[in-house]
């Protein structure tokens, strides 16, 4: 999992960037960008142009995309300059918080959806509604509603009100296999419209798990899940979740919850499908799938142009369904907003629209394969090329329509409480403690974390 370490690790920083904005208060006017050497707003220079700072985050793929994407912007707006700032995934979160902390908030800006809440009561995130609501280039309808929501505020309950910020992206955690694997075990493909039930996944799994050299050791393994990123699946799917529908009470004391946890467990422990935590330190488990010896990996949109190259072929399929039949998983997505105190307003929406919601800049970035459209009639054509890999494209657009959801820590003041679950969680993945014991005593210390949370967002609410 190695591909996704860098958004994790900026999901698990919102409670930082919370902290240091608590301090900030709405003293964070335009000026040099950290690190940058930019000005955030500057005047009016060489007859009239006017320069926007723009900072964002990517790998060598999504750099050159988005480069692209910036010139030709600046060539359609003559007026404008944009200077570009960016950084590596895993030293965003710092730079910003730097730039934040020193009150030289970029004019635009990837921010994470979880942040909105203390970026809105901190007076950093412009309102974007009356820039977008009503402009005739902007069609919020041909949106993804789900990217669209994660960045509305209203003031109480994120995912309603005023936009603040525009979806950079929605990125669908779909599950991919490898369909070379499949055919060479004379197993046939998993049906793109019905998801195995968990029984059958491990079953299969089961025939897929090999020792192909005859060495007495497996050395292809079915499985490979990052427990941060794919018990999300397990826990929905079977009809239970970390937090309830008021966002204030931790629920995986839920015997539902257990049960999808002790499930994922077993399929080290008990199934072995999993390679051991001591065989993922030989190699671990994204390496494993890179080489093909994987059956099952999750594949998000920004993995594409790497997986252009696997020496295997592989397809998307439906998560498998638990108790509820339905298959389930998490849609992330970044935002890009606008700084509150930028001096050209106007100028700065322009440059997020044009990055998030315009065909000729959208189609640039999906030809570059790093995302899947935000404009959903492009995605449905996108979609329906099966010439282009994955064949299953339209699974990416049913986990964003239709069974995809935020990670539980985006609703609350922050995610302390959620990552907690995660740091405590290995003796269970080592079966050294069952998961109905874990959840047990987990569930005070992750409420007892939520509980100051809320406190915090109260006070948060208080002062504004």
């Amino acid at each position: 999992m190695l591909k996704k370490k860098g958004w994790f690790t900026l999901l698990s920083l919102v409670l930082v960037l919370s902290a240091v904005l608590a301090g900030c208060g709405g003293n964070n006017g335009g000026g040099e960008a950290s690190g940058n050497g930019g000005k955030s707003g500057n005047s009016d220079k060489s007859g009239g142009t006017k320069e926007l700072t723009f900072m964002y985050r990517g790998g060598t793929d999504e750099q050159k995309a988005y480069s692209a994407v910036v010139k030709k912007f600046e060539e359609d707006h003559p007026g404008v300059k944009v200077k570009i700032v960016v950084t590596a995934a895993d030293q965003y979160a710092t730079k910003l918080k730097a730039a934040i902390t020193g009150n030289k908030v970029p004019d635009v800006f990837y921010f994470e959806s979880g942040d909105t809440k203390a970026y809105v009561h901190n007076n950093i995130l412009m309102d974007l509604t009356p820039y977008v609501e009503n402009n005739p280039e902007i069609n919020l309808d041909n949106m993804w509603k789900y990217g669209l929501d994660l960045y509305r505020y209203d003031g109480d309950m994120a995912g309603q009100g005023n936009l603040y910020g525009m979806p950079k992206d929605v990125g669908p955690f779909a599950l991919g296999y490898n369909k070379t694997m499949f055919e060479k075990s004379g197993i046939p493909f998993p049906d793109p419209d019905k998801p195995y039930t968990w029984d059958e996944f491990i079953e299969v799994s089961k025939q897929l798990t090999k020792d192909t050299n005859g060495d007495g050791k497996i050395d292809q393994y079915a499985t490979g899940f990052n427990v941060n990123w794919a018990l999300q699946s397990m826990v929905w799917s079977n009809g239970a979740d970390w937090i309830d529908e008021t966002k204030k009470k931790v629920t995986i004391d839920d015997p539902k919850f257990a049960e999808a946890l002790q499930y994922f467990a077993d399929m080290q422990n008990v199934h072995k499908i999993t390679p051991s935590a001591e065989d993922a330190q030989t190699l671990d488990t994204y390496q494993r799938w890179m080489k093909g010896e994987l059956a099952f990996f999750p594949v998000g949109p920004w993995d594409m142009s790497t997986y252009e190259t696997l020496p295997f072929e592989y397809d998307l399929m439906p998560y498998p369904a638990g108790s509820t039949g339905k298959s389930a998983t998490w849609t992330g997505s970044l935002g890009i907003g606008v700084s509150a105190k930028t001096k050209h307003p106007e100028e700065a929406v322009a440059l997020v629209n044009y990055l998030t919601a315009s065909k000729e800049g959208m189609e640039m970035l999906v030809k570059a394969k790093v995302q899947i459209p935000n404009l959903i009639d492009m995605a449905e054509e996108w979609a329906a090329d099966t010439s282009t890999k994955p064949a299953n494209k339209k699974e990416f657009l049913d986990v964003v329509g239709e069974y995809g959801r935020v990670l539980p820590g985006h609703y609350t003041w922050t995610s302390e409480w959620y990552d907690l679950f995660f740091t405590d969680i290995q003796p269970v993945l080592d079966g050294k403690i069952t998961a109905a014991d874990y959840v047990k005593q987990e569930q005070p210390k992750m409420q007892k974390l939520l509980d100051k949370a809320i406190e915090a967002e109260e006070k948060a609410k208080a002062k504004k």
